[in-house]
């Protein structure tokens, strides 16, 4: 399963001056400007075309997604009445790793993903190891029995006394259940693309 590397993400997080690694430390935070030699200097206002692309790299790398998987993405969303963007968005949000990374079980997507791919969880009992995983409203997400003694949760209980999901997922900490309770929504969603100039760019 081909990913985005770390370095990409971080080239890409300095290029496009967004935060894209959800880990603590962001080059972006101290080199807020392109790499490359003439990276500071380079300043530029952007064309319509070039200002689509952005947003769409941008939504690309954060969920850590290849050009044609998300591509895929785009053509699910307008196959669906409502608004593409809003929809666009909500796929990307129910992709399994994305839930496992928001809800806690994880630090951040490169993570989850990684660990989905261990078959570390379950859905609705069963070992579900497929990342874009698509949940449902009403899908229950456990960690696999015979996982949760892994050291990756050894601090797991502390982590989530401080951590808030979205209000589209219900999280018992005591038996580390997650619920789908709802699709997500414009307040649920990280505010670092917007998903207009994106349906724009695959409509021209």
């Amino acid at each position: 399963m081909a990913t985005i590397s770390k370095i990409k993400v971080n080239k890409a997080s300095r290029r496009y001056g967004v935060k894209l690694s959800q880990s603590a430390k962001s080059p972006v935070q101290t080199r807020a400007y392109p790499p490359g030699i003439h990276g500071p200097k380079r300043q530029g206002r952007l064309s319509e075309f070039g200002s689509q692309l952005r947003e769409k790299q941008i939504a690309r790398i954060a969920y850590g997604i290849m050009e044609r998987q998300f591509e895929n993405y785009y053509k699910k969303a307008t196959a669906q009445k409502g608004d593409t963007g809003e929809i666009l968005q909500q796929l990307l949000e129910m992709r399994l790793d994305n839930v496992i990374y928001r809800v806690g079980f994880a630090k951040t997507r490169r993570m989850a993903r990684q660990m989905v791919g261990h078959r570390m969880f379950m859905v609705n009992d069963k070992r579900i190891d497929i990342p874009s995983y698509q949940v449902r409203i009403k899908d229950q997400i456990t960690i696999k029995p015979t996982k949760a003694g892994k050291k990756i949760f050894s601090e797991l209980d502390a982590t989530l006394e401080k951590h808030q999901a979205p209000s589209w997922l219900k999280l018992d900490k005591t038996t580390k259940t997650v619920t789908i309770v709802a699709l997500p929504s414009d307040a649920d969603f990280e505010k670092i693309f917007n998903p207009r100039l994106i349906v724009e760019f695959y409509s021209r």
